[in-house]
């Protein structure tokens, strides 16, 4: 009798762990796939949905139509400046060194996510090895390895743009190897087929896609969809007018990725996110609702650092709106951590209870620490400021009124504000000394001295 009891304990016990072994993929199914997508250069203004009058955006309407459009985004005013930024969750102030650089002491989300599961990919633009001033790792290959990602297909990893630019006949590292060049290629369709290739690999596991896109960063070029695609003389040939194509071209590419989610039946527990870098290349004037936006890339006003941003998630997005409240670059990774359950070590505020629409994000401001270290012509806008939905004030002291002085022309003066100007210059002045105030030059300066 005992011996018939202690055959069936074991088979009782034998039968729970390979029913606990058979439930763990499932629960591990329970995590969203996220998927984040930044564009190249792309302001605010660009989204039809958000006013544009030149550019037509219907995938990206569309996802914020059925989740969430983020309308107050605010981004650093340039490139690496914003990717350090979004990668650690941490000010520019304490990690970002150098133009195109990301220090290998840094963890980025990539790390975040593979630590807790999830399998990782990048692809898109690198340029964060450093190769602009040859830093030590600059042709380091494994670099995005090191910060969390299990796979990559990069431009701009251990190359610059000399040995071949980014759309037709790119010039791409892919895991480790230089793919084969190609005329007919272009650069955005091998990065993004990469990541619907990663999708189908992995949809049966949580994973994790980071997009930084080569869209829609200059030269302005045509498409495959474009007329002068078709011969090779006018392939690469460079016209603002093509960055209409490009747009669009952009949010083809979206749209493929969205479809590729709802081919693997994935897509209702996905976030995904869209999300520009920094605002319009100045040379580009876009026609709007509001009249005409000329890009602000590089500067501090408003569309330097006000950015498109979109938030699609069905199983947890269940009233679509739009969000006027504030958003900070931190915040991204702090959603990240919501997600995986662990604590913030950002700089940041979750966005997780937006995204579900029980409360709003507690931010009432924005500061920004911007020092570019990019070029003398662009260091002439370094600055530390702080914001609120209207309002922007300078570590100098200027004072502007965004909604009347969308270009800020004429700082307000302190005898002629009103109550509740003064109030929101105090509070803003108050979060502004928690930021240290910038060297008396670049580091690009004192390199060229």
């Amino acid at each position: 009798m005992n011996n018939f009891l202690s055959i069936i304990y074991s088979l009782i016990i034998s039968f729970g762990l390979t029913t606990i072994a058979c439930q763990t993929p499932i629960e591990q199914l329970s995590k969203p796939n996220v998927i984040l997508i930044m564009a190249d250069d792309i302001g605010f203004e660009c989204l039809s949905i958000n006013g544009s009058k030149s550019y037509k955006t219907p995938v990206l309407d569309s996802l914020a139509t059925q989740g969430i459009n983020f309308t107050n985004a605010i981004s650093q005013p340039l490139c690496t400046p914003s990717r350090v930024k979004i990668m650690t969750g941490k000010f520019n102030y304490k990690n970002y060194d150098y133009f195109t650089y990301l220090n290998p002491k840094e963890k980025s989300f990539g790390n975040l996510f593979k630590e807790n599961g999830y399998k990782t990919a990048i692809v898109g633009k690198w340029q964060l090895n450093g190769i602009v001033h040859k830093l030590e790792g600059f042709d380091d290959n494994s670099r995005p390895n090191h910060f969390g990602f299990d796979e990559y297909s990069l431009w701009q990893l251990t190359k610059t743009k000399s040995y071949g630019e980014r759309f037709a006949n790119p010039y791409i590292e892919q895991n480790g190897k230089i793919l084969p060049r190609d005329e007919n290629a272009y650069g955005p369709d091998i990065v993004s087929n990469y990541a619907i290739d990663f999708i189908k690999r992995n949809r049966d596991q949580p994973f994790f896609i980071y997009y930084p896109m080569l869209l829609v960063h200059s030269p302005f070029v045509p498409t495959p969809d474009s007329p002068e695609w078709q011969s090779l003389d006018t392939r690469s040939k460079q016209e603002n007018r093509f960055y209409i194509d490009m747009v669009a071209y952009m949010d083809k590419i979206v749209g493929k990725i969205v479809n590729e989610l709802k081919n693997q039946g994935i897509a209702e527990n996905t976030l995904l996110y869209f999300v520009g870098d920094n605002g319009t290349k100045t040379t580009l004037v876009s026609l709007t609702e509001n009249g005409p936006v000329r890009g602000g890339k590089g500067n501090t006003i408003t569309h330097g650092n006000h950015v498109p941003m979109v938030a699609s998630w069905p199983k947890k997005i269940k009233e679509p709106s739009s969000y006027d409240h504030l958003i900070n670059f931190t915040d991204f990774y702090a959603t990240f951590c919501d997600i995986l359950g662990l604590a913030n070590e950002s700089d940041g505020l979750s966005m997780i209870d937006v995204l579900s629409g029980e409360k709003l994000l507690e931010r009432e401001t924005v500061t920004t620490y911007y020092d570019p270290m990019w070029s003398q012509n662009v260091s002439q806008f370094r600055n530390v400021y702080s914001q609120n939905s209207r309002y922007k004030l300078y570590k100098n002291g200027k004072f502007f009124d965004m909604e009347n002085d969308i270009l800020e022309k004429q700082s307000l003066n302190d005898d002629e504000l009103s109550e509740e100007q003064k109030n929101i210059k105090v509070k803003l002045a108050a979060e502004l000394v928690t930021f240290p105030s910038l060297p008396k030059t670049s580091l690009v300066k004192e390199q060229n001295k």
